[in-house]
This record gives C-alpha cells, structure tokens and sequence, in this order.
C-alpha cells in the first residue's frame, strides 16, 4: 500500500498531461500537480505518522527546483533530468550509510525489526538498491534521448512503475530465505519444552 503511495504523485502527473491535448500546457499543468501532491504526500505522513522519510524530503526539494524551472521556462529537460538526478541521489544516499554515521546500510535500519540476516546480505541487499538506483538513472536519460516526451510520460510511469515491481519482486526472492529461516527458529523455540521445576528439597 505504502509503495503505490509513493507513486501517487507520478500518477498524478500522468493523468492531468494526458488530458491536455497541448503537450506545453499538459506540462506545466501536470508539474504543479506534481509539485502540490508531493507537498501532500509529505503532510499526510507528518500528520499521520508525525515523521517525514528523507527520500520524500529529497524528492520534494528536487521536484520544487526542477518542477519550478520547468513552469518558468516551459522546458521538459528539467522533469527528465529530475528523476535521474533523484535515483542518482537515492543511490548516493544508499551507498554512503555504509560509511556514515553507525554505518549501517539504510535497508537494514528499515526492515531489521522484521527479518534477521547478516551483515554480509545486508550489504549485498543495499548495493542492489545502489545499482537499481543507478541503472534506473541512465535508463531515464535513455528514453528521453531516444523517444519523444510523450513516450517519457508514459515510461515515467509505466517503465519506472515496472522496474521497481520487478526489483522487489527479486528482492523478496532473496529475502525469503532469512524469512523462512526466522520462522523455523520461531517454531523450534515454541515447540521446545519449559523447564520444569525442580522438586529437590521438597518432603524434608
């Protein structure tokens, strides 16, 4: 639920461009949409669970620059490069809680209270999310480089939308090995006997 969330923005976006017959208006008007659903998207969350996710503060502060650029000038290139320079960003972010702070890999503080594994999958399960971030980058500029906008809209939500359900999906198919193990542990310690008490002593 959370992740369709997440898009909700981008869904946004599509739906107002789409229904501008004007590629320039449909632009501008589905920028601010962007622009003020990604400022809700971030209230709710405050008001809701009274904590704001960095990633959303990263992708906020990026679609007020590059979407504010694009109104003011009328020019695509910002809103493409937004999103490269957001997953670019993501990526870098991903990759310096190696060596930052407790460095502990932002995956880990996330889902660590859910699944046990060691330190050596954590780390190959955050440098996955790095080169995810990293590939979805270029593959964005690629589109945009060889398509026309109106192709770029529609990968922008269909073709980042499908990369990401495929990366979890991979990403689950990794994780269910520590999953199934942690439910094995579970059922073996339920399953033990309680320590009975000892009757030594009694009777004297």
């Amino acid at each position: 639920m959370k992740f369709l969330f997440d898009f909700f923005p981008v869904v946004l976006f599509f739906i107002i461009f789409k229904s501008y017959e004007n590629q320039v208006d449909g632009m501008i008007a589905a920028t601010a949409a962007l622009m003020a659903a990604t400022f809700m998207q971030i209230a709710y969350n405050w008001l809701r669970h009274k904590k704001i996710e960095k990633m959303h503060i990263i992708t906020l502060v990026l679609v007020i620059i590059f979407g504010g650029a694009t109104i003011y000038f009328k020019e695509p290139q910002f809103l493409i490069w937004k999103v490269t320079i957001a997953n670019w960003l993501f990526a870098i972010v991903f990759y310096a809680s190696h060596f930052i702070g407790n460095k502990t890999p932002i995956v880990k503080r996330m889902m660590q209270a859910n699944i046990s594994m060691p330190d050596s999958a954590w780390q190959r399960l955050s440098l996955s999310w790095v080169l995810f971030f990293v590939l979805t980058g270029i593959i964005n500029l690629l589109v945009a480089h060889f398509f026309d906008f109106d192709t770029w809209v529609d990968f922008k939500l269909f073709g980042i939308l499908g990369l990401t359900l495929a990366f979890v999906v991979v990403q689950g198919v990794f994780l269910t090995k520590y999953i199934n193990e942690e439910d094995t542990k579970t059922k073996s310690n339920a399953t033990e006997p309680a320590p009975t008490k000892s009757i030594q002593g009694r009777g004297k």
